[in-house]
């Protein structure tokens, strides 16, 4: 069953963003918009902002935001679905459901419902089948109690080949979808056979609780072949960005603004079980950064806590590099090398594990111990290149005070100059800026999946495109007719902002104008973060109009004049870049006759140019 697409507009554009949150957070009218104490972060200054005129929300503290659907979704731990009825009961409006039809133009919704369908199959061939018991047996030797099997969705999947299969056919589940999303695979002979078979099957969830995957282990110690399967990436699964367990974390990762991180499926649910809330596993993949800036939304502290064994503590020293880059406060905790999370606290319980936790060493402590034990500290040579290596580590912290207060920490343990480990920490700045020079032009070329919103992407655009987005992002008819009778989405040179622009575009074809639908509709989080930034900021619309003209402030009722400015600075200016690519051509030696050519499309451009200013100094 579904809820018409039609039925869910009328909820959206009947319901009031600000009178829903404020049955859960004080706000108070700051400006045009509402301001409260975020109630998904501890705080004592409020940063998190409701725009009645726009129905978003956001939280400029935790970065949580998006429409009133979303703030119930992130709020209640409750699906998509039960916020739109939570919104429609609030409102009195009753909803006529319909039998799914899968109809959704980008086809997510299918795959979503694929996945819910599977989650339950196997959560019944766990609880209910008679094979289950293998698996009922394997989890209650690994101390797993059913309640935490139920709450985290385990299951088992059959060794049979084509038990899912069979299935999937008898439910009418489209089988090249269930392909796409690694349930089932083909044989040599083109036929199908199920690919998770044998297994416990632990369900992975995106932050709001759908089941975006799936990973398997293996159950037979004897079985030639993988102990872990993982699910293959899909349109609704990007292992990059995904974290175990944050559905069910994020609340206490939120409260305590701790997280602890862990490498497996087994690790985290065994400390879930003991207390130990806060916690979200890498699911044995290297840390990622979007996984990082996922983790950011909830917390800025973490305690990594991998395997002792060398691949544990590899992986411990890349997760640090990448966790600093984030700006991160970074612990580590190093278990006995005969445990894993798992089997400690199972064998010693949840307040010897708090201890651990309690007293895990920085990221600096952590290395320098780790150097000394591999006796790196007792030859001159290896020694040099261990301290290389702390100054490189910490040639990633951003803030200056805590990089100064490290150097000093390092210049005692050495008994170094400090000026001479400022004289190292400068070469690696120095690296640093290098290679992200290099990377600039290679993180154009990514799909949009890939961007990355920082500044130093948002810097190489035509200087009004980030004006044109918030101006769109206003939701004014009259402002989206005069800039897209003047700019088309094609035209924008930022990746980001051209992404925004189609969506807003396709959106605006259909005489769709709400701010709140179109941020619903961009699936990146980081994109869909930086957009809410830009629509709720109280500077959002700029207080020049360019370079060379003073202050002036724009405000709701001159807001289509400038518009109509903006949109005739972006034109002179594309005109303007066009002359100056011509004139380089003209001087880099091409043939008279493609010289009189592009004097004779400069001509041209001027008399554009020059009558383009002309119509718009005379309105």
């Amino acid at each position: 069953m579904r809820i018409p697409e039609d039925k869910i507009e009328e909820i959206r554009n009947t319901s009031n963003i600000v009178d829903i949150i404020s049955g859960y957070v004080q706000l108070k009218k700051r400006g045009k918009n509402f301001v409260g104490l975020c109630p998904f972060h501890q705080e004592k200054t409020p940063s998190f902002t409701v725009s009645e005129e726009k129905q978003l929300f956001k939280c400029f503290g935790c970065n949580v935001g998006g429409n009133v659907f979303s703030f119930l979704m992130e709020y209640k731990n409750i699906s998509f679905v039960e916020a739109v009825e939570e919104v429609a009961e609030s409102l009195g409006i009753k909803i006529n459901y319909q039998q799914q039809s899968f109809s959704d133009p980008s086809g997510l919704e299918e795959l979503y419902e694929i996945n819910t369908i599977a989650a339950k199959y196997f959560s019944s061939n766990l609880f209910n089948s008679d094979e289950g018991e293998t698996a009922r047996n394997y989890l209650k030797k690994r101390k797993i109690k059913p309640q935490v099997q139920r709450s985290f969705g385990l299951g088992y999947a059959f060794s049979e080949w084509e038990h899912f299969l069979q299935f999937a056919k008898d439910n009418n589940i489209n089988i090249a979808k269930a392909k796409q999303l690694g349930l089932i695979d083909t044989k040599d002979n083109g036929g199908f056979y199920d690919k998770f078979r044998g297994r416990i099957i632990f369900p992975i969830f995106s932050p709001n609780g759908r089941v975006i995957a799936f990973g398997g282990r293996i159950l037979d110690p004897s079985a030639k072949t993988a102990k872990y399967l993982n699910s293959p990436e899909s349109p609704i699964y990007l292992k990059r960005r995904s974290l175990y367990g944050l559905y069910h974390s994020k609340d206490e990762i939120r409260k305590l603004d701790k997280a602890v991180l862990v490498e497996g499926y087994m690790d985290l649910i065994a400390l879930f079980q003991q207390g130990i809330k806060n916690v979200v596993a890498s699911s044995g993949t290297s840390l990622t950064t979007e996984q990082v800036q996922l983790l950011s939304r909830y917390t800025k502290n973490i305690i990594v806590l991998f395997d002792a064994d060398s691949a544990g503590q590899a992986a411990a020293s890349r997760s640090i590099e990448i966790l600093l880059k984030q700006n991160f406060e970074v612990k580590v905790v190093t278990l006995p090398e005969e445990h894993d999370p798992d089997s400690y606290i199972n064998e010693f319980g949840k307040t010897e594990f708090e201890n651990l936790l309690n007293n895990a060493k920085n990221f600096l402590e952590y290395q320098t111990e780790k150097f000394k034990k591999q006796g790196d500290l007792d030859d001159p040579q290896r020694e040099t290149e261990a301290i290389r290596e702390l100054v490189r580590i910490i040639s990633f912290i951003e803030d200056p005070l805590k990089r100064n207060i490290y150097i000093k920490s390092i210049s005692r343990k050495f008994g170094l100059r400090e000026k001479l480990i400022e004289s190292e920490l400068e070469r690696f700045f120095s690296q640093n800026r290098s290679r992200q020079t290099g990377s600039n032009q290679q993180r154009f070329k990514q799909s949009v999946n890939g961007i990355k919103t920082d500044s130093k992407i948002r810097e190489v655009e035509n200087k009004f495109e980030k004006e044109i987005i918030i101006l769109l992002l206003e939701g004014i008819e009259e402002v989206m007719d005069i800039i897209f009778d003047h700019i088309l989405p094609e035209e924008f040179i930022n990746p980001v902002y051209k992404h925004v622009a189609k969506i807003i575009f396709e959106n605006y074809k259909k005489d769709v104008f709400s701010p709140s639908i179109i941020v619903e509709q961009i699936e990146d989080e980081t994109i869909k973060d930086f957009v809410l930034s830009l629509s709720l900021n109280n500077d959002t619309i700029s207080t020049r109009y360019g370079d060379d003209f003073t202050s002036k402030e724009v405000t709701q009722k001159n807001l289509i004049k400038y518009a109509d400015d903006i949109a005739m600075r972006y034109k002179v200016l594309k005109i303007d870049e066009q002359l100056e690519m011509n004139r380089k051509k003209i001087a880099s030696g091409i043939s008279e006759e493609e010289i009189l050519e592009l004097l004779k499309l400069n001509s041209e451009l001027e008399k554009e140019k020059k009558t383009m200013l002309e119509e718009h100094n005379g309105k």
